[in-house]
């Protein structure tokens, strides 16, 4: 670390920069210079290539300032720094008159140096870095670079202020910038086309789905359907009756029917109907969640196994409904018995990456609710953010929901994932102790159980962070045994290590006393927030993984806790299963089960921590890493034999913070696959994990799993131990509602499809022509029903962009969701029009969309 960030690490309760030894001696800039230098100066990234090796890595890209203003950057050393975000791990030797240096996690500074050339208005300066990994896409750059001095109010630099990626992004356009290896390595996954995609669709283009299938259709699929001749008209004069344990399910169904266009009656059933009557009842018959759902000609019967079923009957029923609203809806004559695959069908959300706000997690658990997904992982703790108000720490989310420019981290956590120096940047926020009682009423009325997640003991720089500021502010105050009571590091800890995200001091120390007082008090706040929301919380997950390696080495409190000679804690290998068991003991006294992330409840790839260690009655893993020639994909059975209750959250299939498509414009990271749609979730097979294993990460075909790992692959034991399967959306790259609900939707409807409905092509050897025709029904029901009643509802949405191939002059165009609207246009983008079928062009290049109401996909070009 350089004296210039060793200056200001000391400076304690400052919010921002305040002027010094150093800055008095190097050459500053006035504030209107520094503003006008930030508002005028275009910065530009750029890949140059990830095929060139070199000392700095096999990413070879650069950073270019323009300087369009008056203002000259002196030469020499100076008290201004640039300051920008960076996905990679990045290095590089002095260059342009400029030294890099790391801060921390994905912050990277830029000072001048003696020999800094200067930069006058008008010119400019190109850095050059590097990286061990690669750089394909234009999300992995993040927004708003900024720079600062000492005394001065850091200002971004304008062009960088944006979500538009392209204003300060170099195009990818050769093959050493799209792929992320050549030479003897090839990267088999090329960027899609236009014309490979117009390829692709063919073959679900082909199948033709008729309009009364997709009618028919209920998603996720019923386990038995069978249809009766007529049809039923559903209208205003129809009648809710229920059971008065379904008084909230039935006004519920009202108000849906009302969104829809039919304000109806609805009483208990001991009020008669007087006509046309939906009724809802409980029969206590079949297995949890089960419903039943008869229509007729003048009466529709919803009979649930138990509330939960009944509510799932109901949304069935809604299911049937046209997206367009109307007075009055022709609905099949049909029987429905139904029952769920799995009793687990989650959604995990990270808002403590980048937080989104209420709302639009309120229309994350209305879209579960309709397509019966149970579970919702609310991921509320981060490296990045502490994101839940807790009574009695108000630090937590004073210091650690705000990310800004304070490298004494006393007023908000150091900046990260192109959130800029200020408050105001983006994924800043949590939520109020009242936001998060609304949410779990919410949740509650559409049956969804809310599991929280406090990552720990990694992942927890916000928490440390805002801790030591507690520390730092009662020890100020003279309250020294205060001030210590939640301390979650130790200052005298001298362990080094790097954690994937690359921070340095984000792993809770797990040998001190304070982090349990923590523990608890975090846990029974949150146990109290349930209970006055009026539900139980019934699930703690602990978060556990992607501890650092070297933590807790070099700690005198871990050392001291070995000397004690404490069974079971001998040496570093010990902490982790150490740590699980104390977090154990506290929920399990609370009788709450416990949770965590595969990796944090084993020694390593292959040997799990004893279950029979952790007192609840039931603990979960979510078993996440599944590349498949990392050899860990195996987890899943290792975890379930060994009595652990495993919930498939696989990065492969189940990751919806990776791309839809192979390509630079594409939202997202791949390091676990290069892409995921909604196809390939729609075909995950949660019977036959390792039937799931496709292509490698470079995109080589799979062929024999057993030979590509090397050893044996271990049988399932105990199947009754995979209780179900989650998706998952990391929010890294995802700093914005929209972009968050064009990640989820709608792939998270083919989430609930497999999560409910065992296909019958589904097998070790999967029957692919019947999946494709099942896949088909899906899709086209998707365009055309599905994602009309997404959008009406409030929810954005990803859509595919089109293919397309000029042949003998005519325009051919299809899309992924056949139903979309396709446009086209041939005066680059100024007029569109609706695509109908062939079309004769004269022009070299016709532009494609696909368009739903006011969205729009990406434009597609053709050639």
């Amino acid at each position: 670390m350089n004296k210039f960030i060793l200056f200001f690490a000391s400076l304690l309760g400052t919010a921002f920069f305040s002027v010094g030894s150093y800055a008095q001696t190097a050459k500053s800039l006035s504030q209107p210079q520094l503003t006008e230098f930030a508002h005028k100066t275009d910065v530009r990234f750029g890949v140059l290539s990830n095929f060139r090796a070199t000392d700095n890595g096999h990413l070879r890209a650069h950073l270019v300032l323009q300087n369009n203003s008056s203002v000259a950057l002196p030469a020499g050393e100076g008290a201004w720094r640039i300051y920008f975000h960076a996905i990679r791990a990045i290095k590089a030797p002095e260059n342009a008159g400029l030294r890099l240096t790391h801060i921390q996690g994905d912050l990277n500074e830029l000072a001048p140096t003696k020999a800094f050339p200067g930069l006058v208005a008008g010119a400019s300066l190109e850095f050059l870095y590097g990286a061990e990994e690669w750089m394909i896409g234009y999300t992995d750059f993040m927004p708003r670079t900024f720079i600062a001095q000492p005394g001065l109010t850091p200002e971004v630099f304008r062009n960088t202020d944006t979500e538009q990626l392209t204003n300060f992004i170099d195009p990818f356009v050769r093959l050493e910038q799209q792929l992320r290896f050549g030479g003897d390595k090839k990267d088999l996954y090329h960027p899609a086309t236009t014309a490979s995609r117009y390829q692709d669709n063919l073959s679900v283009n082909r199948i033709k789905v008729s309009a009364a299938e997709i009618a028919q259709k209920i998603i996720p699929t019923p386990k038995e359907l069978k249809l009766h001749k007529g049809s039923t008209i559903l209208d205003a004069t129809w009648q809710i009756r229920y059971a008065g344990r379904l008084t909230s399910d039935a006004a519920y169904l009202q108000q849906r029917l009302k969104e829809a266009g039919l304000v109806v009656d609805s009483k208990p059933d001991d009020v008669p109907a007087t006509g046309k009557v939906i009724q809802l009842a409980v029969d206590g018959k079949g297995e949890p969640e089960s419903y039943s759902l008869n229509i007729e000609a003048n009466k529709i019967v919803i009979n649930g196994s138990d509330n939960a079923g009944a509510f799932y009957g109901l949304q069935s029923l809604l299911s049937l409904l046209p997206a367009a609203t109307a007075s009055q809806y022709e609905l099949p004559q049909l029987i429905v018995g139904d029952t769920p695959r799995m009793s687990w069908r989650g959604m995990h959300y990270d808002m403590g990456r980048n937080f989104h706000g209420k709302a639009v997690t309120l229309r994350l658990i209305e879209q579960m609710a309709r397509y019966k997904l149970n579970k919702l992982h609310l991921h509320l703790t981060e490296d990045e953010g502490w994101r839940l108000q807790i009574p009695g720490l108000p630090e937590l989310t004073d210091v650690g929901g705000s990310r800004c420019f304070d490298l004494t981290e006393q007023t908000c956590i150091l900046t990260q994932l192109g959130t800029g120096p200020h408050k105001s940047g983006s994924g800043n926020g949590y939520y109020t102790t009242a936001d998060f009682i609304e949410i779990l009423k919410y949740a509650d009325a559409r049956h969804i159980e809310v599991i929280p997640e406090i990552d720990m003991p990694g992942h927890a720089r916000a928490a440390i962070k805002s801790m030591e500021a507690r520390y730092k502010k009662l020890l100020a105050a003279g309250q020294k045994e205060a001030a210590g009571q939640y301390l979650l590091s130790d200052a005298a800890d001298k362990s080094e290590y790097k954690s994937v995200q690359s921070y340095n001091d984000g792993a809770i120390n797990v040998c001190l006393p304070s982090t349990y007082v923590f523990a608890e008090k975090v846990i029974y706040e949150l146990q109290q927030m349930y209970r006055q929301a009026g539900v139980k919380l019934a699930i703690f997950h602990m978060g556990g993984d992607e501890v650092g390696k070297g933590a807790w080495e070099k700690s005198p409190a871990c050392q001291a806790l070995f000397a004690k000679g404490e069974m079971g804690v001998t040496g570093v290998a010990d902490l982790k299963p150490y740590f699980v068991s104390k977090i154990a003991d506290i929920t399990s006294a609370r009788g709450l089960a416990l949770a965590g992330w595969e990796d944090g409840l084993m020694y390593d790839t292959t040997n799990t921590f004893n279950r029979k260690q952790f007192r609840n009655e039931s603990v979960y893993a979510n078993v996440w890493d599944n590349i498949w020639e990392w050899g860990v994909a195996d987890r899943a059975h290792r975890l379930a034999n060994s009595g652990y209750k495993v919930i498939l959250s696989p990065a492969t299939h189940l990751y919806f913070d990776h791309p839809y498509e192979v390509s630079p414009e594409e939202r997202g990271y791949y390091w676990a696959t290069r892409y995921a749609d909604t196809a390939k979730v729609f075909g995950f097979m949660p019977d036959n994990y390792f039937a799931n294993a496709d292509r490698t990460n470079t995109g080589a075909p799979i062929t024999n799993l057993e030979a590509l790992v090397g050893r044996e692959m271990p049988s399932l034991n105990k199947p009754e131990n995979i209780v179900g399967i989650q998706g998952q959306v990391w929010t890294e790259a995802i700093r914005t509602a929209e972009q968050l609900e064009q990640m989820i939707y709608p792939r998270v409807i083919a989430l609930a499809e497999r999560a409910w409905h065992k296909a019958s092509w589904e097998g070790d050897k999967p029957k692919l022509q019947q999946r494709q025709h099942e896949w088909a029904i899906f899709a086209n029901t998707l365009a055309q029903k599905e994602l009309p009643k997404l959008v009406a509802s409030g929810s954005a949405c990803y859509l595919p962009p089109p293919g397309g191939v000029i042949e003998d002059g005519k325009l051919h165009a299809n899309v992924s969701n056949p139903g979309l609207t396709i446009e086209y246009s041939l005066d680059k983008g100024t007029h569109w029009q609706i695509y109908n079928g062939l079309v004769d062009v004269k022009n070299k290049s016709v532009q494609l969309r696909s368009k739903l109401n006011v969205f729009s996909s990406r434009i597609a070009i053709v050639e």
